[in-house]
């Protein structure tokens, strides 16, 4: 493979390698090269991130490489970020994230079991916008993860407590309570 091949490979493989990066010796040894090309292809693609007006750059920490971007871009990315989380939110993550700031500390089970659905997408779309955070996990079998919301949470909502949350109307908990109470006697009539 020509060097300006390899050069496009090791952009790539640093970039799937995310935070964890990738050290001199992985590189040498997925892309079959010595230590000198490793060198050589690092150097011309940190060169030519510093020298083309290009928005990334390569950190290298104690012999591990990484791909990142760059510092004196800071302020877009902080206008990115922000306008992602003012960007709405599907309905199942609405309703996830209600679930979360009521009934916090609760699992993926227990916001299941309240929503009827699986809510993996949900969730991984409200912790990627920083709305919820793992708090710990449960003390019962398999010990799953807890979650909360965050402090960016009550900023997005213009909160300062939990306690400023809107209370539930009591006309919905005791119509939820009814429909439970009603499922229930009927799953037992059934059973006897």
């Amino acid at each position: 493979m020509e060097l300006k091949q390899l050069k496009g490979v090791l952009e790539g493989l640093l970039f799937v390698s995310g935070d964890e990066g990738l050290s001199s010796k992985q590189i040498k040894e997925v892309l079959s090269i010595d230590q000198e090309t490793v060198q050589v292809l690092l150097d011309e693609l940190k060169y030519d991130y510093e020298h083309n007006q290009r928005g990334l750059s390569i950190l290298e920490q104690k012999d591990v490489y990484f791909l990142t971007t760059k510092s004196e871009h800071a302020l877009y990315y902080e206008k990115m970020k922000e306008t992602t989380i003012s960007s709405r939110l599907s309905q199942a993550a609405l309703e996830t994230l209600a679930i979360i700031a009521y009934q916090q500390p609760i699992t993926k089970v227990e916001i299941e079991e309240i929503r009827g659905v699986k809510s993996d997408g949900p969730v991984q779309t409200l912790i990627s916008r920083f709305l919820i955070e793992e708090c710990g996990r449960k003390e019962t079998s398999g010990r799953p993860i807890l979650y909360q919301t965050t402090k960016e949470f009550l900023t997005f909502f213009g909160l300062t407590s939990l306690e400023e949350l809107p209370p539930l109307p009591d006309d919905e908990v005791n119509e939820a309570v009814q429909e439970a109470d009603l499922f229930f006697n009927n799953q037992q009539e059934n059973v006897n």
